[in-house]
């Protein structure tokens, strides 16, 4: 229904008014406009499009996914290798220390000769021959002789006179004997074996000793298998070992400790 406008409305401006208001309440729609209206609220893609972004993403999220989970895996697997190897070189080394521990060490605690000293050479010379053996091959055993080398000497540090002997095996072997050489077949290469080391122990005179301070053993030594150097030699490498192993499962330790840190961080910026 259309209001009077009154009298005083102009006629054409009311004959313009009811040509625009019958347009539009026809077509629903403002003259002059298609047919076909679209209200767009935002832009969307279509339904097939949207699944296929959302399949690669997931794929791309599952692909991180299992590559994170592997190296992870990896880590895990490496770190358990290298405790694994710094338990064994542990291991290892406590074995060494046994093994040297009831060998050298006790070697050295047992020894009497411990102070050192110089010696004066007062005499060197072959006071006899003794029977040894030699191997002739696989089941072949053959006798022979070497020169019984005798040296005496002078201790500086007292003045007491004492039977020279070159260490704790040559003094186990022949107490009696200052150098006992190889058995061989030749005998003159042997004696020049023995006059040879005699000749050299006359020329200096002065050869350092080890001797035993309480005075209970008359033989000095001329050298010690078992002194403190070797034994410090001979615990080198069981250290080294034994250090290795636990640096390795320290470092070990630290790096999953710095990794466990670094995630709970992670996870806190998040």
């Amino acid at each position: 229904m259309v209001r009077d406008p009154g009298p005083g409305y102009p006629l054409h401006a009311l004959g313009s008014l009811q040509s625009s208001f019958r347009t539009t309440s026809v077509s629903g729609q403002p003259s002059g406009a298609p047919s076909k209206m679209f209200l767009l609220t935002g832009t969307k893609g279509a339904p097939g499009t949207t699944n296929e972004r959302r399949t690669i993403y997931q794929k791309i999220r599952e692909y991180d996914l299992l590559d994170k989970k592997k190296t992870v895996t990896a880590l895990k697997a490496g770190e358990d290798r290298a405790i694994l190897l710094g338990l064994t070189m542990i291991l290892f080394s406590a074995m060494m220390y046994f093994v040297l521990g009831v060998t050298v060490m006790r070697s050295y605690s047992d020894s009497v000769w411990t102070e050192e000293t110089t010696c004066t050479v007062l005499n060197s010379t072959v006071v006899a021959e003794v029977n040894c053996t030699y191997s002739c091959g696989s089941d072949c055993r053959r006798a022979s002789r070497y020169p019984c080398l005798q040296v005496f000497v002078s201790i500086n540090a007292s003045g007491r006179v004492a039977r020279l002997s070159h260490n704790e095996e040559t003094q186990e072997t022949s107490s009696e004997c200052f150098y006992v050489p190889e058995c061989r077949r030749d005998q003159a290469a042997v004696q020049a074996i023995v006059a040879n080391v005699s000749e050299r122990l006359t020329m200096r005179r002065q050869v350092p000793c080890h001797h035993d301070p309480g005075g209970g053993q008359e033989v000095v030594l001329l050298t010690r298998l078992y002194g403190r150097g070797n034994v410090m030699r001979s615990l080198l490498w069981p250290s080294c070992t034994l250090l290795g192993g636990a640096l390795i499962i320290l470092l070990v330790k630290l790096t999953q400790y710095l990794s466990a840190l670094c995630e709970q961080i992670s996870k806190v910026k998040r």
